[in-house]
């Protein structure tokens, strides 16, 4: 039997999850990506993208030796990280970008180690917590997200992608 670490099993649920996105995301007609579901909402495009960046910068704050969430503004470390996202625009471009950069993200935690994983990072919040369960956070960050494109889905009489896999 093969044992797995937390930081396995932590790593599995964001690969499960970021599967789970690029199902939706493909689930979805490249026609309709640019499509404001209502005013204030953002695009399906606008949001894989912030997958795309919130992914990239969760992986390089968790694995920087001093990192912090509260070191800078938001867009700052959307720019540190995830500089070039906001140009990718077709829907296998965002395919690819939300593969390449969860494979990315891997690595880089996957080199800190489980050990690095477990010390503690300032939130976005204030609060300290450790990276492993502020990675937990960004995992569940995506999965609110993957529920808007599956939501996306229904608005475009389409069926989610999770719910094709469940009902076969």
């Amino acid at each position: 039997m093969q044992m797995h670490t937390l930081l396995d099993e932590a790593l599995e649920a964001w690969a499960y999850t970021r599967r789970g996105v690029i199902a939706e995301v493909r689930n979805l007609p490249a026609s309709r990506f640019d499509v404001r579901p209502a005013e204030g909402g953002r695009t399906a495009a606008e949001l894989v993208r912030h997958i795309i960046e919130s992914g990239l910068m969760m992986a390089g704050e968790l694995t920087r030796p001093d990192g912090d969430f509260t070191r800078q503004a938001y867009p700052k470390f959307i720019a540190e990280y995830a500089g070039g996202v906001g140009r990718v625009r077709t829907k296998a471009q965002l395919v690819d970008r939300l593969a390449r950069g969860h494979a990315q993200g891997e690595q880089k935690i996957r080199a800190a180690g489980e050990r690095f994983m477990l010390q503690y990072i300032r939130r976005f919040d204030g609060l300290d917590g450790t990276r492993l369960a502020w990675m937990h956070h960004g995992i569940s960050h995506e999965e609110y997200h993957r529920g808007q494109l599956a939501l996306y889905a229904r608005l475009m009489a389409k069926v989610p992608a999770l719910t094709r896999l469940i009902h076969g």
